[in-house]
């Protein structure tokens, strides 16, 4: 699918603020109301646009985020993914080339917490090592 500097520009306004009623983001790109519906309608069907979701403010995020960048055994990647899945601190699970296999980033509400989840990972089986990074603060957060 081909998308064009209008989809882009649309995408733009809706990472900003994904509640713009139709006829706003229309006004701001100078295209009748259809239009910006059809684009959506096209943007959404194609799986550009993925979906609308909630950004957590300060006041829902956990205090603490983690990222661990986690070596497995060979052939234990579904066994440690299962454990993972299972731990409700973990918020996302990447595969990787290079020294780690996987990257995972945790939040906790207390140090406690998060010490026991670094536990949990460090124990599970198939594990081979793992490296934590505590986050300390955010610079730049494009993602959301």
């Amino acid at each position: 699918m081909q998308i064009d500097e209008t989809d882009r520009a649309l995408v733009a306004l809706l990472s900003e603020n994904a509640r713009l009623p139709v006829a706003d983001l229309a006004r701001r790109l100078d295209l009748a109301r259809t239009t910006v519906q059809a684009r959506l309608d096209r943007l959404e069907a194609a799986g550009v646009i993925a979906g609308y979701t909630l950004r957590r403010g300060i006041g829902l995020r956990a205090p603490i985020r983690a990222t661990v960048l986690v070596a497995i055994e060979p052939r234990s990647g579904p066994s440690v993914l299962s454990r993972l899945r299972s731990m409700s601190c973990v918020e996302t699970v990447h595969t990787t080339s290079g020294r780690v296999d996987l990257i995972v980033t945790l939040t906790a509400e207390t140090t406690e917490a998060l010490d026991g989840a670094l536990d949990e990972i460090g124990a599970a089986k198939g594990v081979k090592s793992s490296e934590s990074l505590i986050h300390l603060s955010t610079k730049i957060d494009r993602a959301g």
